[in-house]
């Protein structure tokens, strides 16, 4: 015969009496479940009980299961619950997989190692120069002289070090260093801002002796002492004989704003990185040029705003100088015009003073000299274009040359007056021979005489050198950089915690805090010695009213 099974059924109406069923080989036996009484004796419940009462039923065979359709429901069963039990393992394996992977995330010392490698990258950027063309790269690392025996240009173009700040090694570090920062708040700051915020009441004069500070008060009340703390500044809850306070909750927000505040700054540096546009122009004075004309991209989220559309006019560019002749600021005045030919904004910029407008910023970062205006024994004047020549150092030095009308234009060594100058306020020129003739500026409107010919400078025309710039992450980075100096002195608030028991006429005192510990223990003794003085001086006002009474 098969082992029993038993199965819970609820039948009121038949009695708790054993009895044998009627079909072959099946009994069942009605056991009432209430709790036995008086001693542990089983009351037996008659037939015909006006109460209902729960039974178990035991089988000593299994009831007979349907023909149609119960193997079928059997299987099914059987499939559902397969595979709920997979589908348990599987959920029960990603949650420790989830677990683990926070657990390495949030580690210090791997954090540490990730801003440590993100700074030396910056430095490096700095020492390679950023966005030159590969020839560049080629001339200054050659691969038959490598750089400190190794380094050549593969080792720059590959990685993306030409452009640091945007390749991948230095965006998936940045990357790796903000899921560190969440992991390390959603492992660790989040639940300890919780255990601050819980109200933790004690009941146990041992556990409170065993905090950092613990003192003892005779002859007081957690009244008394709840009175004074709370006029140091602290949140007094008491439950019954004990008391909970603190202050200072806020040291225990900052390290999440720490964390949010560096966020920001990596999501506003990749957004910089990856969202810019820039471009670099020299325009001669007088003439013009369309933004988006020099605009580059500079990363795959760069898009293209409507202010590109804007023409930029040079109205005039000038120049101011030291008393030694060396130049010591350079001016350029702008006006923007938009589609309809209209002056939306006008500004003279120089130096560290850009122009800023609809999310463009104009750098004033470079100056040239574009043309030298001169006439010859009365005619003109003529456009001269004034060629850069190179030089050893920083110094600029530009020239140009006027060919004389007796030249024959089929010899190659055509003969003419040449002129040379280092800025646009003094012009040196040579005869046919190259023997030097004088010195002009162009603001003298005096004449020379060279070979026979009357020349007169009339002018030197400028360029500037502007950059332009679109940079969608700076407000973010600004903001997060705020938001770093703002959390970081709010983290160094003290989060003090404060425990008490009255137990009887006595008080037991203790507590703890994270920062300041030797200014928290001054603190508690001076709060304490209130307590006493405190004491007193309710007593003296209770005499004074016995006493009016």
């Amino acid at each position: 015969m098969p082992s029993p099974t038993s199965y819970l059924l609820l039948n009121p109406s038949k009695p708790s009496s054993f009895r044998r069923l009627s079909a072959p080989r099946l009994s069942r036996f009605h056991v009432s479940c209430d709790a036995p009484r008086g001693g542990g004796r089983r009351e037996v419940i008659p037939a015909g009980a006006s109460k209902a009462k729960k039974q178990i039923v035991f089988f000593d065979a299994a009831p007979p299961v349907s023909q149609e359709g119960g193997g079928a429901v059997k299987k099914a069963g059987s499939e559902k619950l397969t595979q709920v039990g997979s589908g348990n393992a599987a959920l029960a394996l990603l949650r420790r997989a989830t677990k683990r992977t926070l657990s390495v995330l949030s580690n210090l010392p791997l954090a540490i190692s990730e801003m440590f490698a993100i700074a030396a990258l910056m430095a490096l950027g700095t020492v390679i120069d950023q966005g030159e063309a590969p020839s560049y790269y080629f001339e200054k690392f050659p691969e038959d002289n490598p750089v400190f025996g190794f380094i050549t240009w593969r080792w720059i173009l590959t990685p993306g070090f030409d452009h640091m700040f945007s390749s991948p090694v230095f965006l998936g570090l940045l990357a790796l260093l903000a899921t560190s920062l969440m992991a390390c708040t959603y492992t660790t700051q989040l639940p300890m801002v919780k255990v601050a915020r819980r109200w933790s009441f004690t009941h146990s004069g041992e556990r409170i002796r065993k905090q950092e500070f613990a003192d003892s008060l005779p002859q007081a009340s957690i009244q008394d002492l709840g009175v004074i703390l709370m006029g140091a500044g602290y949140e007094v809850f008491t439950k019954g004989p004990s008391l909970y306070a603190f202050k200072g909750l806020a040291g225990r927000y900052a390290p999440i704003g720490v964390h949010l505040a560096m966020l920001f700054i990596m999501a506003g540096a990749t957004l910089s990185a990856t969202g810019s546009f820039k471009g670099s122009v020299d325009v001669p004075q007088g003439l013009n040029f369309v933004i988006g004309d020099v605009m580059k991209p500079r990363g795959v989220l760069s898009v293209a705003p409507d202010v590109f559309n804007t023409e930029v006019h040079v109205n005039r560019f000038y120049m101011e100088y030291y008393d030694s002749g060396e130049v010591s600021q350079f001016y350029s005045d702008l006006s923007l015009f938009n589609l309809d030919g209209k002056e939306v904004m006008r500004k003279t910029i120089k130096v560290n003073d850009p122009l800023r407008y609809g999310g463009v910023t104009i750098y004033q970062t470079d100056w040239g000299f574009s043309a030298l205006q001169v006439k010859k024994n009365g005619e003109g004047p003529f456009n001269l274009a004034m060629a850069p020549l190179k030089l050893n150092g920083d110094k600029k030095l530009f020239g140009t040359f006027l060919p004389l009308e007796d030249s024959d234009s089929s010899n190659p060594n055509v003969k003419g007056i040449s002129m040379l100058a280092r800025d646009l306020q003094s012009i040196v020129l040579y005869d046919q021979d190259g023997k030097f003739v004088g010195v002009r500026r162009p603001s003298s409107k005096l004449p020379i005489e060279i070979n026979g010919n009357e020349i007169l400078i009339e002018d030197a025309i400028g360029s500037t050198g502007l950059d332009l710039k679109t940079d969608p992450g700076v407000p973010i980075v600004y903001a997060g950089f705020g938001a770093l100096m703002l959390t970081t002195c709010i983290s160094y608030l003290s989060h003090s915690q404060i425990w008490a028991l009255q137990d009887g006429s006595t008080v037991v005192v203790g507590g703890k805090t994270n920062r300041a510990k030797l200014e928290f223990s001054e603190e508690m003794n001076r709060l304490l010695d209130k307590v006493p003085e405190l004491i007193s001086a309710d007593e003296n006002l209770l005499d004074t009213k016995s006493t009016a009474t």
